[in-house]
């Protein structure tokens, strides 16, 4: 399945993001061994996949062949004890106008990081996208922030890069 994304960085959480649907999601990425690991194994509240994705252009990070597989949780638990390097989010679906975009507040290691992920149907809807005012950056094509790079970091590993493109923490108030 062909996947068109465009993520960006947050530069404020909306008011009403408390009140959306929100999942754990905790990653592990293989092999760990890799620089920038291209399979996940993912646990996302009560559901549990095994994803792989490959760039269709090395030029472009918005286009990825994906191919997803579902698990079960006894074959979750099993791959989940593979050596990787992890990722804890809890993702928001966040939705303004008749868009609805995955809002990640990154927990741990990476607390303080917020990244928004707007998912296209077409690439025609992708390039005519504009960012969402809640949004301070497109980060789409900058390696560092991709899911595989970010595994494994802390905030302080990605804080220069960061601040090249203004950006301050946040924080979720409840």
């Amino acid at each position: 399945m062909l996947e068109l994304e465009k993520t960006y960085l947050a530069k404020y959480l909306p008011e009403d993001l408390a009140h959306c649907d929100a999942k754990e999601i905790m990653d592990l990425y293989i092999p760990r061994e890799e620089r920038h690991p291209n399979m996940r194994i993912r646990r996302k509240g009560d559901k549990y996949d095994i994803t792989k994705k490959v760039l269709v252009d090395v030029a472009d990070a918005s286009a990825q062949e994906e191919q997803t597989m579902k698990l079960e949780a006894d074959e979750y638990a099993v791959l989940s004890r593979v050596e990787g390097k992890t990722l804890h989010k809890v993702r928001y679906e966040y939705s303004f106008g008749d868009v609805v975009a995955d809002v990640d507040i990154f927990q741990d290691d990476l607390l303080g990081l917020v990244v928004v992920d707007v998912e296209f149907d077409t690439p025609e809807e992708k390039e005519s996208f504009t960012m969402p005012e809640f949004c301070l950056a497109d980060v789409t094509q900058e390696d560092f922030i991709a899911g595989g790079m970010l595994c494994g970091k802390r905030y302080e590993d990605i804080e220069k890069d960061l601040e090249g493109f203004g950006y301050k923490k946040l924080f979720l108030q409840n």
